[in-house]
């Protein structure tokens, strides 16, 4: 039994490397154990139980996740001073202008929704990245700016998945803290594309990790995003444009 005991800890220790960040052993190399880590290094916990709000190109924006339930708003005006109120959830989406609610088309409906969601989503990531629709495979490393990174290739399920599920992305996670750096994606709609988008001004708010994004696209009419990070070392990206997140707080209130 002594003898089983020793192999044990011998076998552990091969499959684990150790953690300089916290002086205990860290995870394997594969993709769900490094999501876990790069969600817990993000303080993703933060958010359960709590309101995110922030403005996003002079939108006010808000999320609130409990278990398995959201709620996300976007408050804007328009040019003639009318106040609009876009809220999406478990159950619905619906907007409101001037504090009243109005009929959408279908059409308009989705196409709101898949908006307002879509910020939110990028927003926090990496904390949808453990939701039922996603798929997730290791890549092996990688490098930028010298730097070493785990790569994670996530695809969707049709079910679950949105009406996006044919997407894919790739994230950077650094191989010593993993912070999520880097991230690239391609889609399908209006004739397709791919984007590549580089986090800088990395800052806390209570314990939430907050990351605005340099926003790039290939030279040429490239999807295959889990080479990205190459292309991104070799200057043939051009910058698009600046996802910058304003205001950001976390607060209990879901108002």
């Amino acid at each position: 039994m002594r003898y089983l005991f020793l192999l044990l800890v011998v076998c552990f220790f091969v499959a684990c490397e150790q953690d300089s960040s916290e002086g205990v052993v860290n995870i394997p190399k594969d993709a769900q154990s490094i999501v876990d880590r790069a969600i817990k290094v993000h303080g993703n916990a933060q958010l359960q139980g709590n309101t995110v709000r922030f403005t996003f190109r002079n939108r006010k924006f808000r999320a609130h996740l409990e278990g398995g339930k959201f709620i996300y708003a976007r408050s804007f005006e328009d040019t003639l001073g009318n106040q609009y109120t876009d809220i999406l959830s478990n159950q619905r989406f619906y907007r409101k202008v001037n504090g009243e609610e109005i009929e959408l088309s279908s059409k308009d409906s989705s196409a709101y929704a898949n908006d307002l969601n879509s910020v939110i989503y990028f927003a926090l990531l990496p904390h949808f990245l453990n939701d039922k629709a996603v798929n997730k495979v290791y890549l092996g490393m990688g490098s930028i700016k010298g730097q070493e990174y785990h790569k994670v290739k996530v695809t969707f399920s049709e079910d679950g998945g949105g009406k996006d599920f044919e997407d894919e992305y790739v994230y950077w996670f650094h191989a010593k803290d993993y912070s999520m750096d880097y991230l690239a994606y391609n889609f399908q709609v209006n004739g397709g594309g791919a984007r590549f988008r580089e986090a800088y001004n990395l800052r806390s708010v209570a314990g939430l990790r907050v990351a605005d994004y340099n926003n790039y696209k290939p030279l040429d009419k490239r999807m295959d995003v889990e080479n990205f990070d190459q292309l991104f070392d070799q200057d043939s990206l051009k910058l698009l444009s600046k996802i910058e997140l304003e205001d950001v707080e976390l607060v209990k209130d879901i108002d």
